[in-house]
């Protein structure tokens, strides 16, 4: 009877590894991958309604919003990084200081720009230039 009850306490052993290791495979393999894109796709004039967004090659670009009486000529300047899915604006303000912005990008063509804050405020634009 003592021998019964080691095996099956080995048994009971097994089965929790077992498990354990389903429960990570099955943790690790539902997240999200991350989505590469192709940052030369961002260069150049999006808009959204009356926002827009000009991203220079070199990492730098401006926005303005018309709807808040801004012009092109305006505009806040700023520079970008795009790595994986993660865009960074970090904006220049003109008293001195610095304003990072992250966004996650869901969708980059040569036509069309999708983006959201952590908030899940969510931004599309379309490519006019």
């Amino acid at each position: 009877m003592n021998f019964t009850f080691n095996k099956n306490r080995y048994d009971m052993k097994k089965l929790i590894y077992l498990m354990s290791f389903f429960f990570l495979l099955v943790f690790f393999s539902c997240k999200d991958p991350k989505k590469n894109f192709d940052q030369s796709l961002l260069s150049g004039k999006w808009q959204q309604g009356t926002l827009f967004e000009y991203y220079n090659a070199d990492g730098t670009g401006y926005n303005w919003d018309e709807a808040d009486n801004v012009t092109e000529n305006e505009a806040q300047k700023f520079t970008w990084t795009l790595s994986d899915d993660n865009l960074v604006q970090v904006h220049i303000m003109e008293m001195g200081g610095n304003i990072p912005k992250s966004y996650t990008v869901t969708e980059l063509s040569s036509t069309n720009l999708a983006y959201q804050d952590a908030y899940g405020k969510k931004y599309s634009f379309r490519k006019i230039q």
